[in-house]
């Protein structure tokens, strides 16, 4: 299995640092319909997928 930069992506570390700034925005935009977004949140844990939902709001 091809391993996800998701983790490491640096627009994520943008909306990280500041939700609000235009690369956070745009990166928050972009996992709505990211292919590869989708592949790593089935690639984790239960609890990972907790995590990361709550963290960024996701359904």
């Amino acid at each position: 299995m091809k391993k996800h930069n998701c983790e490491n992506c640096k627009r994520r570390a943008k909306y990280d640092n500041n939700p609000k700034s235009l690369g956070g925005r745009f990166w928050r935009w972009h996992i709505n319909w990211c292919p590869g977004w989708k592949r790593y949140i089935k690639s984790l844990s239960e609890n990972e997928k907790i995590h990361i939902k709550h963290k960024y709001q996701l359904k």
